[in-house]
């Protein structure tokens, strides 16, 4: 009789843990939390200060709580990007978006509308500087993979030929100081940071690719993509979220796709752990 108690109590025990886990796990999507992690261009403290009202705006736009993720830099990032480190959402260049798309499904949801290129900038302390005129001289980068390093390569194809490549910088305007600094003779950056320094000496632009993109996982619920694509697409259309755009220096979001950034995970190939 005892034996057949416990057999009771057990019974209504397992009832009750399967409904709270079915609780647990069947939450609405309105009430998802969600990992966005972003590619490395800055310091984790100052990414934080970048994305922040990015992050504010989805949240409320969306109702999904959204969760930023900073890798600390471009090595443990890449460990990430590689090993497929679960994520919901991803905010990289085309190298990284192509890789991920290809490689674990993931979706491009929107791009920012301005291309994406990257420009070699010189000292002014160099007389009629030119490509061959640095090799041999140190040029500082973000390290690898990122967008800047990889077009440094493209830019110097020929190992004997190259100049010193410095992957010191912890964002782009870092490698900028470190110029004016006097410890490099020149540093890359992203195009649209150059007009900034006219006191530095532009010798050569990169072919341009697609904008930087959000992508999202590929287990993603579809009704959370398609929330964060519609509150992204009409960011722009709210004057009073102006904050929003001019902290990641860009003037609106546009709908995107994997094709469009097909074949740009090349520019990886040259990298440690790229298959």
């Amino acid at each position: 009789m005892k034996n057949v108690a416990l057999a009771i109590v057990w019974r209504r025990f397992s009832a009750a843990f399967a409904m709270s886990l079915l609780a647990l796990y069947s939450r609405p999507a309105t009430a998802a939390d969600l990992i966005m992690m972003v590619e490395p261009f800055y310091t984790p403290d100052r990414a934080a200060e970048v994305y922040q009202p990015l992050i504010a705006y989805l949240n409320a736009a969306t109702g999904h709580r959204i969760e930023l993720v900073t890798p600390r830099n471009y090595h443990f990032f890449w460990r990430d990007i590689r090993q497929n480190v679960p994520v919901d959402l991803m905010l990289a260049e085309p190298p990284i978006t192509d890789y991920r798309a290809q490689r674990y499904q993931t979706e491009p949801l929107v791009r920012t509308a301005e291309p994406t290129s990257y420009t070699l900038l010189a000292s002014d302390q160099i007389e009629n500087p030119t490509l061959d005129s640095l090799v041999g001289r140190s040029i500082v980068t973000m390290p690898s993979p990122s967008l800047g390093f990889a077009v440094l390569l493209d830019f110097y194809p020929n190992p004997v030929a190259q100049p010193n490549m410095l992957s010191a910088a912890s964002s782009w305007r870092d490698g900028i100081e470190i110029v004016f600094a006097g410890e490099a003779d020149a540093t890359i950056v992203p195009t649209w940071l150059k007009d900034e320094y006219p006191n530095l000496i532009p010798i050569k632009t990169s072919r341009e690719f697609p904008g930087i993109a959000l992508s999202a996982s590929a287990t993603l619920d579809a009704q959370v993509k398609q929330d964060i694509r519609d509150a992204l697409l009409k960011l722009h259309e709210d004057a009073t979220m102006y904050e929003v755009l001019n902290e990641l220096g860009i003037t609106r979001f546009e709908a995107t796709s994997a094709a469009e950034y097909r074949g740009a995970d090349q520019m990886l190939k040259d990298f440690y752990g790229y298959k």
